[in-house]
């Protein structure tokens, strides 16, 4: 049994905890209807065993349990039965008021009258192991909820529409024909594959892989827009970093003053440029701390600084370079760095045909009056992600699992195209052929593990 027991009857908050104008309590499985009839008094007297599926009834939900028979809450039901339901199984959906005391009391008669509290992902778990989606779709499900741009939400709409899932198919139908020719050969040695019909083979498989090669170019692009970036504002003391942090955000987020130094800490925040989701990060400055505070904001400084997809380096435009400024830019000569000049505002006085010599992207803003900001997100995106973006697959794979496995598969097959081009045993082939359809079923969930299964819906939140 996977996880839990998929007979039981599970219910769970399926909306946020808060405040809200409405609040749902889902529940799925065989006794869903009967446990609904329990707690559900219909305006009209109907029992929701008796209704239509995919209808809505007015109404109050009771305590059943007790002698009473309080009323919980005023609710409106959603009757959705088997197999036309998110999970194939008979579902009650009851939109409650929103506030947290609403809506924890209504789950707890749900729960007294024979429902379980459904664990993460469960639902959308027994929406897979029912078949109505594969589990590349239920793992789009999850990017769906965790979209952070409107493109990413558009990439996984599509694998939950199984874009992804259609690719799949297709290599797989090549590879299932070409390992039946194989097959057949090695059961009726007699009846040879002709030469011409071996080359279409190859030609076959070597197209595969070539398609195989293009969804993963297009993979590094994918994973940015599903997980966004890390890009860290770095610099020596009173360059204007935390200003052009609030330039970028456009909103007064980090504390500006004349003193060096104001920033002892990092500041993280999210922003979308062309639909990437960058993590931007202000760091305080590299100095020489003076005290324990300052010590722990350079090493987060630097810790930050190591970690980043991308380092905005900014110099201070009105003045000369400093010894400052030269050993951060050796510290960063092995990063992808965006070189800025900052204080284009004031009178320069900065060497830039030094920085020329050193970075080969530079930008000159002025954070203080918000001045070339369109540029430095142009910037931004352009070293982030001009060098990825290729011509756009009919599936954008952004999963890691995916990936690896997609990689996998290109390894079989190109050996296995190699292999039959320079006439190897047809067994030997074969078998490549066998483990690139075990990867591939793997990634849709034909094949899977209790482990596979527990690592990918424990991320999910507890209701979806």
């Amino acid at each position: 049994m996977i996880r839990a027991d998929c007979n039981d009857t599970i219910a769970a908050v399926a909306t946020s905890i808060g405040e809200a104008g409405i609040g749902i309590v889902r529940i799925s499985g065989k006794d869903a209807l009967s446990i609904a009839d329990k707690l559900f008094i219909s305006r009209n007297k109907q029992k929701p065993s008796q209704v239509k599926t995919h209808t809505m009834h007015y109404g109050w939900i009771i305590d059943a349990v007790s002698a009473g028979k309080e009323i919980i809450d005023e609710v409106i039901l959603t009757v959705m039965r088997s197999p036309r339901s998110y999970t194939k199984e008979d579902i009650v959906e009851i939109n409650c008021h929103g506030g947290i005391i609403a809506l924890r009391s209504v789950l707890d008669v749900v729960l007294a009258s024979g429902a379980r509290l459904a664990q993460p992902g469960e639902f959308t778990q027994r929406a897979f192991l029912n078949g109505r989606i594969d589990l590349a779709q239920a793992e789009a499900v999850l990017d769906i909820i965790r979209a952070k741009t409107d493109s990413a939400l558009k990439i996984s709409l599509a694998q939950l529409k199984g874009d992804l899932s259609k690719q799949i198919s297709s290599i797989r139908r090549v590879i299932l024909d070409v390992l039946s020719a194989l097959e057949a050969n090695i059961d009726f040695p007699d009846e040879e594959i002709s030469p011409a019909n071996l080359k279409g083979l190859v030609q076959h498989l070597k197209n595969t892989e070539q398609k195989l090669q293009g969804i993963l170019q297009a993979s590094g692009y994918g994973r940015i827009l599903r997980e966004g970036v890390n890009v860290v504002i770095c610099g020596r003391p009173n360059v204007g970093k935390s200003s052009l942090l609030n330039s970028i955000l456009r909103q007064e987020r980090a504390i500006v003053t004349p003193v060096a130094g104001t920033t002892r800490d990092t500041i993280e925040e999210t922003i979308n440029i062309k639909g990437i989701p960058i993590k931007i990060v202000d760091t305080a400055g590299i100095i020489e701390p003076r005290d324990l505070v300052e010590k722990k904001a350079v090493l987060r400084a630097k810790e930050s600084m190591r970690l980043a997809d991308l380092v905005i380096l900014v110099f201070d435009g009105s003045k000369k370079l400093t010894a400052d400024d030269r050993e951060l830019i050796k510290r960063l000569n092995k990063k992808t760095v965006l070189a800025l000049v900052n204080k284009i505002d004031l009178k320069q006085k900065i060497e830039k045909g030094k920085i020329v010599e050193i970075f080969d992207r530079i930008v000159s803003v002025s954070a203080k009056k918000n001045k070339n900001i369109r540029l430095l997100e142009d910037a931004i995106f352009d070293l982030i992600c001009k060098a990825r973006l290729v011509h756009p697959e009919p599936a954008l794979v952004t999963n890691l699992r995916h990936i690896e496995r997609l990689k996998g598969v290109q390894k079989f097959i190109a050996r296995a195209a190699n292999s039959l081009d320079n006439a190897l045993s047809f067994e030997f082939i074969a078998q490549d052929l066998k483990d690139a359809l075990m990867y591939l079923d793997e990634i849709v969930g034909r094949r899977f593990s209790e482990d596979l299964l527990d690592k990918i819906f424990s991320e999910f939140c507890i209701g979806k």
